[in-house]
């Protein structure tokens, strides 16, 4: 028998008319904005509140749900704009290394 790890992926998305973002978690990101996006799809009640489309501005992968629960919960706490200009800022080259 072998042992099968699935990874869980941190997702943020951006509403492009109602300018909100939004962070889940899946093992799925690119299904789960597509349920984000779809009128039919019921299950995404807080996208469902604020006109989308969305799309996908930030992911992360995370070996365990576990772990990415985590995560998720500390990009909510930490506010997702705020994350997002942190990420933002630790990705970007220091000034004057081009």
């Amino acid at each position: 028998m072998t042992c099968r790890t699935m990874a869980y992926w941190v997702y943020i998305i951006h509403s492009q008319t109602s300018n909100r973002h939004y962070c889940g978690h899946s093992s799925d990101a690119e299904r789960r904005l597509r349920q984000h996006n779809d009128p039919a799809y019921q299950l995404s009640k807080t996208t469902k509140r604020f006109q989308g489309p969305w799309s996908l501005v930030w992911a992360q992968r995370c070996m365990t749900r576990g772990k990415a629960m985590a995560l998720e919960k500390k990009i909510k706490k930490r506010v997702i704009d705020r994350f997002l200009k942190d990420a933002q800022r630790d990705s970007s080259p220091p000034p004057g290394s081009h």
